[in-house]
């Protein structure tokens, strides 16, 4: 005969208040990350613009004073840079992170790289601002 055989029940899911809690912790760290992660991916496109424009300024720009003893004038602007495949791989001048050419300035030799940003007009404040290479870092 068959002892008293106990049975033992084991749970193979959570239960509806265990979820819930779960999720509530998570809301709270995703809460607690979240603003600390925000604004980061414009940053992170100011700072590219940075590079791209001293990249322009120190390879491309350079390489065309030392083919043509002075800088390109602003109404010639970027695009004699472009007329050969010799600065630019392809003939094709680098855009913005937003996709729009760089504006060019020479000032009696003195070069100004400007990118007018997110909101793509002169001007602007915080993360609309135009980003001049003589400011970048």
């Amino acid at each position: 005969m068959q002892k008293n055989v106990q049975k033992r029940s084991f749970r193979k899911a959570f239960s509806l208040i265990e979820l819930m809690i779960v999720i509530v912790i998570l809301g709270l760290l995703a809460a607690m990350v979240m603003p600390s992660l925000t604004g980061k991916g414009e940053g992170a496109k100011r700072d590219l613009v940075c590079v791209q424009m001293k990249s322009i300024y120190d390879g491309a720009l350079d390489m065309y004073k030392i083919d043509n003893s002075i800088y390109p004038s602003t109404e010639e602007g970027l695009k004699a840079l472009t007329e050969t495949d010799k600065y630019f791989k392809d003939g094709k001048m680098p855009k913005d992170s937003w996709g729009q050419e760089f504006i060019y300035l020479n000032n009696d030799g003195s070069i100004e790289l400007i990118s007018l940003a997110a909101d793509k007009k002169e001007g602007g404040k915080d993360e609309s601002k135009d980003i001049k290479m003589s400011e970048c870092k």
